[in-house]
């Protein structure tokens, strides 16, 4: 037998109880630390009894949000769900599309969702700026692997630069998000604008054409629209919404006609379905709005927080349906 494939089955074997102990070995940290009172900020006994900016009731539990906070778990299932199937996958799909098999794209992105999971828990779970800045983190480093796959593939870059952009990226974020706060000082959201941007690169994988290059920007702002930011409001005021011109990032970087085609139904649709749900379910995780109950375990921004998670589920089975144009099976 060769010995590649050995080694790649006992790495296979490996890699799913890894990635399960990485959780369980969070969640036992975060309630050991919890209950030591390292977790919790003495400040934030003040808050116990009152209603959180995401509707549910300020715990004095070690999770602050309980219902909100454990909800994202479900973040976690399905990152290892993504591992567990990956883990099975025939070596002869794996030359063929990179989310078949411990790729390190495959990887990354189960991985990124594990730690979307991590992140939000630390988030609702603590009422810490670090928690927040955690939460958003791993809201980045998700929502950038999407897109950047797509720039790969049309700018024609190998895994190291694919790597090397993404981690580049990553990184300055975290600092700066760090240091100046949720808009980074210049009124970026680097997450929303990251939206607009898988979108636009995947309208541009679609349907390449050296015009569709240019015309592809435009459809950042359809996006915008459905997330409540209309053109009238963005050119009224363009010194706030600057970042329209990031619109055109994948049509600049995309130079090459993509070498292999994707199925859009049913996942790709699933996903982009059960997202704009959630969207609307989240609008409704507030204080005072008609749908919010404090003390209900029935929490609208957990429910946000599961709904999404079985869109990275849909959309890892999008990214596996990748096949190079010159195979037909």
């Amino acid at each position: 037998m060769d010995t590649t494939i050995v080694s790649e089955n006992k790495w296979g074997k490996r890699i799913f109880p890894i990635a399960l102990s990485v959780c369980v070995v969070f969640l036992i940290l975060y309630a050991s630390l919890g209950f030591l009172g390292v977790t919790i900020p003495s400040g934030s006994q003040d808050s116990i009894g009152r209603v959180s900016g995401w509707c549910e009731r300020v715990s004095s539990s070690i999770f602050r949000e309980p219902v909100n906070a454990l909800s994202n778990i479900g973040f976690m299932f399905a990152g290892l769900l993504m591992i567990r199937v990956l883990s099975r996958d025939q070596k002869s799909l794996r030359d063929r599309n990179q989310f078949h098999g411990f790729t390190p794209v495959a990887i990354l992105y189960a991985g990124a969702t594990i730690y979307l999971g991590i992140g939000s828990m630390l988030m609702h779970g603590t009422h810490t700026g670090w928690g927040g800045w955690a939460d958003n983190q791993s809201m980045v480093m998700y929502i950038l692997v999407p897109w950047l796959i797509n720039l790969k593939e049309m700018g024609r870059w190998s895994l190291r630069r694919f790597l090397t952009v993404y981690t580049s990226i990553v990184l300055v974020y975290s600092l700066t998000r760090w240091i100046f706060g949720s808009k980074l000082g210049i009124n970026l959201d680097v997450f929303d604008v990251s939206i607009a941007l898988w979108i636009i690169s995947e309208v541009l994988f679609k349907f390449w054409t050296p015009k569709m290059r240019w015309i592809s920007g435009f459809f950042g702002f359809v996006v915008a629209a459905i997330f409540g930011i209309m053109p009238s409001d963005i050119f009224l005021d363009i010194d706030k919404h600057w970042w329209v011109i990031l619109f055109w990032i994948p049509g600049v970087l995309s130079p090459n006609q993509p070498r292999i085609k994707r199925t859009y139904s049913p996942w790709a649709f699933g996903g982009i379905f059960s997202f704009l749900i959630a969207y609307m379910i989240w609008l409704q995780g507030y204080p005072d709005s008609y749908y919010c109950d404090p003390d209900s375990l029935i929490q609208p921004h957990a429910i946000w927080h599961l709904t999404t998670a079985f869109s990275t589920w849909c959309f890892f089975k999008f990214l596996r349906t990748d096949r190079d144009f010159n195979v037909t099976s």
